[in-house]
């Protein structure tokens, strides 16, 4: 099992900047494919990003690619995802996730463990 832990949402103004952490805790952090994934009301839940489980591949979705950047700490067992120039259409409630594998995926399926989300809204 691992648990996963969201903080760092928040409110914003456009064009500012968000940090989002997830604390993982249970096994092996470092064998695990990791990645964000956002939803908002009535809509199915998207990706993000993601990473591979050593870091050296990272995956974004295009509509916020050059924006967002994902990132992990193995000695700290933690996800982060750096978030730049946001905009309105980046309020959602934001999820980080846990493949039980090396290599990373985009699909909600893929993966096998979530944290309970961190809510962030921009303003305009």
């Amino acid at each position: 099992q691992v648990q996963l832990v969201e903080s760092g949402g928040g409110l914003v103004q456009a064009g500012g900047s968000l940090r989002l952490s997830c604390a993982a805790s249970g096994r092996t952090f470092s064998a695990y494919a990791m990645g964000w994934f956002r939803q908002v009301p009535g809509k199915e839940r998207e990706f993000v990003a993601a990473i591979s489980w050593n870091g050296g591949s990272t995956n974004y979705a295009d509509s916020v690619k050059g924006r967002f950047t994902i990132s992990r700490d193995s000695a700290k067992n933690t996800l982060y995802l750096q978030m730049n120039s946001l905009k309105p259409e980046d309020t959602a409630v934001y999820y980080c996730a846990a493949r039980a594998a090396y290599w990373i995926r985009t699909q909600r399926a893929d993966y096998d463990y979530w944290g309970q989300g961190t809510q962030v809204t921009v303003s305009s």
